[in-house]
């Protein structure tokens, strides 16, 4: 019995996928992802105890993957699906880890500390019924003054503050941070957008096998040994076709300047 609901979902999973290919229907979508969500819980809890978002959160991401393998699958190639999916979800999640991650690496035991700071400090305003030092608070932690400073500084400039973030002006009233401390660091932030933009756009020209190998080597951070087996190639294929791909997106992005 217990080998034949897995061969009764394989087989569930492919007919589905054969009328995916044949109606690109939502709805025939959506009931793929509702078979494979396994693969996405699975990725989840590799990765939930390594990063503060939430599991809602992260499978949220990791559904995006799951409908990006789904639409791009080949069934003609004779991968099983569940192989060629991962690597899709896993991309989605790492990247998106990757854009929330902060600015400032603090260190595991300081983030720990400044967890546990919060039930330590609610337990001294009740026991002293008004706001503790910083002496009292670091005691309870039993670290020094100077390094509890450091972890509440650290936790405060962990997120970098949003140059659109509004302040106070003497002279022109309310402005934003933007307008008073110029950067010239911003400005290569918004080259680096517009490069992105640019890169995606030259991407969707692209023919389809070598946009797809461009995505699994850079994108998702695949060998070209292991694109090779996920899409059934020679590694030798792969590498040719990230060459032209490259000369290609070279020549796309020099003619849009």
């Amino acid at each position: 019995m217990s080998t034949t609901v897995p061969n009764e979902l394989k087989t569930e999973n492919l007919q589905l996928l054969r009328e995916y290919q044949s109606s690109a229907s939502n709805e025939v979508r959506n009931q793929l992802v509702k078979l494979n969500i396994g693969l996405v819980r699975k990725e989840v809890h590799h990765w939930i105890n390594q990063c503060g978002e939430s599991y809602d959160d992260l499978q949220q991401v990791g559904c995006i993957g799951l409908i990006r393998a789904i639409e791009r699958f080949d069934l003609s190639k004779g991968h099983a699906f569940s192989s060629f999916a991962i690597p899709y979800i896993r991309g989605e999640i790492q990247h998106y880890l990757r854009d929330k991650s902060p600015s400032v690496r603090v260190p595991r035991h300081w983030l720990s500390l400044e967890r546990k700071s919060v039930s330590v400090i609610k337990d001294l305003q009740v026991q002293f019924n008004r706001n503790p030092t910083d002496a009292e608070i670091a005691a309870v932690l039993e670290v020094s003054v100077e390094e509890w400073r450091e972890i509440k500084l650290a936790h405060l400039n962990r997120e970098p503050l949003s140059l659109d973030a509004p302040v106070q002006d003497e002279n022109e009233g309310t402005t934003c941070l933007g307008a008073l401390v110029p950067d010239s660091k911003y400005r290569s932030f918004q080259l680096a957008q517009e490069d992105q933009i640019r890169v995606q756009q030259a991407l969707s020209m692209l023919e389809q096998r070598t946009r797809e190998i461009l995505e699994f080597v850079f994108l998702y951070d695949l060998t070209q040994k292991e694109t090779a087996e996920r899409l059934g190639i020679s590694a030798v294929t792969v590498s040719r076709r990230v060459k032209k791909g490259l000369d290609l997106l070279k020549e796309i992005m020099t003619k849009q300047l």
